[in-house]
């Protein structure tokens, strides 16, 4: 008797891990395939609320195929940090989507979805687009690389701290397990600690992906650029893969934030097939919302001044140690 059931423990171990390979390749799948569009999406979403047609939320792959058409131009005196800063954008980014909870929990990875690694991968490829401003030896990418680096500066500690204090209920700071966590324990998110961080995250999330207020993507002011000031240089197929990346980054960013705070709908490791689709169908209708909200709230921002954006990203730390102190100090209800 004792023999069947560990067979049958076997199985189910080997039809999860099965289970959960399938979510991992599918949820890099969608991202990679829906980053683009949630660009496109957010752009759409901009020009209707201006009174604009827009281009439609197609045309981001579009402006992709075009680029990797292109012949590559490489500037005179640059080393292979500049040509291969890309390259590292690109497979940090697709890193963190393998890791990051976005569709389903039980992923291979997700032993390394750990916060510290996730902010370490994201440091890495903000480092390696730096140097590669840098390296050009132009003044618009010094200036777009020091800029960026302030704001990393600021950034990273914010998403340690506002992590930390989702971290506490869930005992792990393994990201799969706080939304397992928040799953099943619906009253962890709904805490003054929870807000606090949520509030954190939201500016985070803007400094690291180069939103208004803090940076303006669509801007051709080269004074007022940080991150286009380190890709002024690049062209072709590099530049897609920048474009691409940075979509990357703000899809997977915004899928987090939503499995963090309304993980409703996630698979787990007892998920099949259907409950894949669920999951995924779940994150992409988060997602939309979420892009939806940012567009409509770019439309009434303007850009801060660049030594307000420091004033902003303190403030935001500030607001995540105090959800690390909410979050010891007024546990959840339940």
């Amino acid at each position: 008797m004792s023999g069947g059931t560990e067979v049958y423990a076997a199985q189910a171990a080997d039809g999860f891990s099965a289970s959960g390979a399938a979510g991992a390749v599918l949820q890099v799948a969608a991202v990679v395939a829906g980053a683009p569009l949630v660009i496109g999406w957010m752009r759409q979403v901009r020009a209707r609320l201006e009174g604009r047609a827009g281009a439609g939320w197609l045309q981001p792959w579009r402006d992709l195929r075009k680029l990797f058409a292109k012949q590559d131009v490489i500037p005179r005196g640059t080393t292979r940090v500049f040509t291969t800063a890309p390259l590292v954008l690109a497979a940090t980014s697709l890193l963190i989507a393998a890791i990051v909870p976005v569709v389903t929990t039980a992923s291979p990875l997700d032993e390394m979805g750990d916060l510290f690694a996730v902010v370490g991968l994201l440091l890495v490829g903000t480092v390696a687009l730096t140097l590669a401003g840098l390296d050009t030896g132009t003044a618009f990418g010094g200036m777009g690389a020091s800029r960026e680096v302030t704001i990393a500066a600021l950034v990273e500690p914010t998403i340690l701290v506002a992590g930390l204090a989702l971290s506490v209920p869930a005992g792990s700071s393994n990201l799969g397990a706080i939304v397992e966590s928040a799953v099943a324990d619906p009253g962890a998110v709904a805490t003054p600690a929870a807000a606090l961080a949520f509030i954190a995250l939201i500016v985070v999330v803007l400094a690291e992906t180069g939103r208004l207020p803090v940076d303006n993507p669509s801007t051709h002011l080269e004074l007022t650029m940080v991150h286009e000031a380190m890709v002024l240089e690049y062209t072709g197929a590099r530049l897609a893969l920048v474009e691409w990346a940075s979509a990357i980054r703000l899809t997977v960013l915004l899928a987090l934030l939503a499995n963090l705070f309304v993980p409703w709908g996630i698979a787990d490791a007892g998920s099949g097939v259907a409950g894949l689709l669920v999951g995924l169908v779940a994150v992409a209708a988060k997602v939309c919302v979420l892009a939806t909200l940012l567009a409509a709230g770019e439309v009434f921002l303007a850009k801060l001044r660049l030594f307000r954006v420091p004033e902003l990203l303190a403030g935001s730390f500030l607001i995540g140690l105090l959800a690390v102190t909410a979050s010891y100090f007024l546990p959840s209800p339940s």
